[in-house]
């Protein structure tokens, strides 16, 4: 009677491995194809920006005697009312909104993530006096606080913008960094870690920081969201000088210029910044479901 090969040994049973970041990160991506609309429009909007000017410059012939032209081949959105390309206009003014906002992001969770581990893992005078400049700033109200600043601060600078965006919106993610490292400094691994005589900054870096990086990695995809609204808004309003080119400028424009509110003309150079701007947050918003499960290993299973 013939009997079927078997293995004799464990040597042919494959042992397990865990998951790598990147095949954790393609299945989240593939459960929801929102999320990859998502990271889609994110990748569409970056490389606008990055290479977009090069290939599409806004310093493009323009001709005032074809003012506000219909879309076309030759204008895919139309001109202006100067007759300028709004296609080109969107995309350099692309470059400025998303390297403000990624700098204003990035100031901001940096700044928050590290004085909300200070405040809550060293407690005493620094907890206090960290939790005081974070009342002041939650107090006061952001926008109106930066109309203010507007007048001192040079905000054409992309630079400069980012880096007053992070300075004033930093206080609500050191609060719930502090509450976070305030639970964490007590569990038992951080105490096994001052056991075996570990430093402060090891512990603070090395043991609390990575159970509160999901948050902070969140806080800072929607810390661009709102830098995005922030700055336009500034723009639009015309409380910082157009030194450059961006959509909250076309957006100013299209009303104080172009007369949006009462010609239909103008309505391509007006609707074509709004686009740009509900699209690219729509994209981040539908990319942070995916960001959410792969550093929440919670919700892998639902």
């Amino acid at each position: 009677m013939a009997t079927a090969n078997l293995p004799t040994s464990h040597e042919h049973i494959k042992p397990w491995t865990p998951p790598t970041f990147w095949s954790i990160a393609w299945k989240a991506l593939r459960r929801k194809p929102s999320r990859m609309l998502g990271l889609g429009i994110l990748v569409f909007y970056v490389l606008m920006a990055v290479f977009g000017p090069m290939l599409y410059p806004a310093n493009l012939p323009t001709n005032p005697a074809n003012i506000y032209a219909s879309p076309s081949w030759a204008h895919p959105l139309g001109t202006d009312f100067e007759g300028t390309d709004v296609l080109a206009l969107i995309v350099t003014g692309s470059r400025y909104v998303l390297y403000s906002a990624g700098l204003a992001a990035f100031f901001t969770v940096s700044i928050g993530a590290i004085l909300g581990l200070v405040s809550g893992y060293f407690r005493g005078w620094p907890e206090a006096i960290i939790m005081r400049i974070a009342d002041f700033f939650l107090t006061v109200p952001g926008f109106p606080l930066l109309v203010v600043l507007s007048t001192v601060w040079n905000f054409g600078n992309p630079v400069s913008m980012g880096l007053v965006l992070g300075l004033t919106g930093w206080a609500a993610l050191a609060r719930a960094v502090r509450s976070q490292t305030l639970s964490l400094r007590e569990r038992s691994f951080v105490e096994a870690a001052r056991g075996l005589g570990l430093s402060r900054r090891q512990i603070v870096f090395g043991e609390v920081f990575p159970n509160t990086a999901p948050y902070v990695a969140m806080h800072f995809l929607l810390a661009i969201t709102g830098s995005i609204y922030l700055e336009v808004g500034l723009f639009f309003l015309g409380v910082v000088p157009f030194s450059t080119n961006n959509w909250g400028v076309m957006l100013n424009l299209a009303f104080s210029q172009a007369g949006a509110m009462y010609s239909t003309r103008a309505l391509p150079y007006l609707l074509s910044p709004l686009f740009c701007i509900m699209s690219l947050t729509f994209g981040i918003v539908l990319f942070l479901g995916a960001v959410d499960e792969v550093l929440n290993p919670r919700l892998r299973s639902v």
